[in-house]
């Protein structure tokens, strides 16, 4: 059906991902698992349907893009130049140390050594999709610790930017073909990708930050809905094109900035809302094409470079990320959480393996390794981070996250789950009436919690053992400010076995999500918009009666 290609694409890809996914799901696997096996499915390398390896890619791409200018809506210029310190010199460092152990491999493997400078930098650099997913699902974005991971990656962006650049003008002394070009040599092309991300940043931080906002503002003045989410599509993809384009800056790097530069709105949180089912049906897009690239021949022909490459992924830059990270004087939970984060690699190592193949610097073999490293890491990611929840609130505890008994939780008190916009505001209320002990997983909020004198316990709810910390047995309340109400729907469940008396309070942003969360067992669920018209209608003028007749 080459006529209709794209339509093909999309349903074989989103339909097979749901199956799979759900499968996955009932089988306790990660759902990133039935994904993958979708695109394997629809790939060149298994009988039957071929979905288009154009559009799948490009399809993809735009998931990569929602997803970066949505971590970028969340992400402000202050909170990356907060963490410059140590994601600046840690991601350069990480890089280099895998490098170097994939220069090893290729050696091993009878390689030139500029192959092994190609594979090594693609074993090197992080999959932005597959880290930002896993930071979300566990509410880690805005914590210090995700926001060093986060800084961490538009590092390693920005090197792999460079090296693409690179590369071409190296070829030659690398011993790969040196491409036909106008001439200037490495300095040259050096210089001239350094100005073009310069002096994107700039236009960024100068122009945008005064017309972004602006153009957003008068949309949502317009009233209209519908305008105000295709403005905010429009702006992000078309300033990732651009940047691409123009100043030769990734599709995911162009986009994180635009994020970035609307977050200085008040309409960001609004933004955000509106691309989020956008960015979650190509972020599924993304994982099916990688699937399709996976040749699973490659693991009877090389098993063990297959899994020298894997080890290096999974085990030694991630290895080398914990001991950088630490050298920092960061805690051990910073530590693990980074280095749990960046064991895989993904987008930008398909990306350097085409040019490596294309440039005749790196082989055949070389890109099939990668391809295989990537998909088994995307697939390991996951069971790292079911270790690594398991194991973050012992640490945290040791680390101070919070005392190993809170004195309300010997009495009747509340107890209020997130400390953000709406958090802040349910604790400040509480704090006057009861006994109160709040929850933060946000390492630098509960410090700032316990010096403005609230009881508090470091880590995430879903954990039983936080709930148990935090004295929830002997609660009279549990309020949930937390947004996301599937993470809400999970720690009610948690809450009701330990506690079933006690009356739960939610934060809800549709009906179904209501459903959802009484259904688990929450008392209340309450819809921001609902509260609100309750508020205007109390301020509204009262029916007065008439005034009797007199005859």
């Amino acid at each position: 059906m080459h006529h209709t290609s794209l339509i093909a694409t999309i349903v074989a890809g989103l339909g097979l991902a749901f199956v799979f996914g759900a499968i996955a799901n009932r089988l306790k696997l990660p759902v990133l698992v039935g994904y993958l096996l979708a695109g394997v499915l629809v790939g060149p390398f298994t009988p039957g349907y071929v979905a288009d390896q154009e559009l799948a890619p490009q399809l993809a791409e735009i998931g990569v893009i929602l997803l970066m200018f949505g971590v970028g809506l969340h992400f402000s210029l202050k909170d990356l130049m907060a963490v410059k310190t140590i994601a600046i010199p840690g991601a350069l460092a990480q890089i280099a140390a895998a490098t170097v152990m994939g220069l090893g491999l290729s050696v091993a493997l009878g390689w030139s050594i500029g192959a092994g400078v190609v594979f090594g930098l693609a074993l090197s650099v992080a999959s932005t999709v597959v880290l930002l997913r896993a930071l979300q699902e566990r509410r880690l974005i805005e914590t210090s610790r995700g926001k060093i991971a986060v800084g961490w990656l538009i590092v390693e962006d920005l090197v792999m930017v460079l090296a693409l650049v690179l590369l071409p003008a190296l070829s030659g002394v690398m011993g790969g073909v040196a491409p036909e070009s106008g001439g200037g040599g490495v300095l040259t092309a050096f210089a001239l990708t350094i100005g073009k991300v310069a002096a994107f940043v700039a236009l960024m931080l100068i122009v945008g930050r005064r017309v972004i906002p602006w153009v957003l503002h008068r949309i949502a003045h317009t009233g209209s809905r519908e305008l105000f989410r295709l403005s905010v599509l429009a702006i992000a993809l078309g300033v990732a094109f651009g940047s691409a384009t123009l100043f030769g800056v990734s599709f995911a790097l162009g986009a994180f900035f635009a994020g970035m530069i609307m977050a200085e709105s008040e309409l960001s949180q609004q933004a955000a809302n509106e691309t989020l089912p956008l960015r979650d049906a190509f972020a599924v897009l993304f994982f099916v094409s990688i699937g399709m690239l996976f040749d699973p021949t490659v693991l009877l022909r090389e098993p063990l470079a297959v899994l020298a490459a894997l080890a290096i992924i999974v085990v030694g830059k991630s290895l080398a990320a914990l001991i950088i990270v630490l050298a920092f004087r960061r805690p051990m939970s910073t530590a693990l959480t980074i280095s749990v984060s960046l064991a895989q690699i993904g987008e930008f190592s398909f990306i350097l393996a085409g040019l490596g193949v294309s440039l005749k610097l790196l082989p055949a073999q070389g890109r099939d390794l990668i391809l295989a490293g990537a998909i088994l890491s995307i697939l390991v990611n996951p069971l790292l981070f079911v270790m690594l929840d398991r194991l973050l609130p012992k640490l945290m505890a040791k680390e101070g996250s919070g005392e190993a008994a809170i004195a309300a939780a010997a009495r009747p008190h509340a107890v209020l789950v997130g400390y953000g916009r709406v958090g802040k505001r349910v604790a400040e209320g509480l704090k006057a009436v009861t006994p109160l002990v709040v929850i933060e997983d946000d390492a630098e909020r509960a410090e700032d919690l316990r010096a403005a004198g609230f009881e508090t316990v470091g880590g995430n709810a879903v954990r039983p053992e936080v709930l148990l910390k935090a004295g929830l047995s002997k609660a009279t309340h549990l309020f949930i400010a937390v947004p996301n109400p599937f993470e809400a729907a999970r720690i009610i469940e948690q809450a009701r076995a330990a506690n079933p008396r006690a009356r739960i309070v939610a934060r809800a942003y549709t009906d179904a999500d209501v459903a959802l969360l009484k259904a688990v067992g929450a008392t209340e669920a309450l819809i921001g918009e609902d509260e609100i018209a309750r508020g205007m209608l109390a301020r509204a003028p009262r029916k007065t009666k008439p005034a009797p007749q007199h005859h």
